[in-house]
């Protein structure tokens, strides 16, 4: 059942790849048909977008990491 689990979830994992590697494309071609203001505020909109997750992981490894130092 375990083994299961691991397969489905790397079988997830490598989906999700899969089906989101146009955005950048997508992304990039909308931002070279921009001005140079709206494409420094799609760059803006990128950043805050990905500042929440980032910041989310760094205090979870900040504590994994204060957590297996001391042990």
């Amino acid at each position: 059942m375990k083994r299961m689990a691991v397969i489905l979830g790397l079988f997830l994992v490598l989906l999700g790849n899969v089906s989101h590697g146009q955005g950048c494309s997508v992304c990039t071609k909308t931002a070279a048909g921009l001005e140079d203001k709206s494409a420094k505020g799609l760059n803006g909109g990128i950043i805050y977008l990905a500042f929440l997750p980032l910041i989310l992981m760094g205090t979870v490894g900040i504590i994994w990491w204060k957590h297996n130092r001391t042990a």
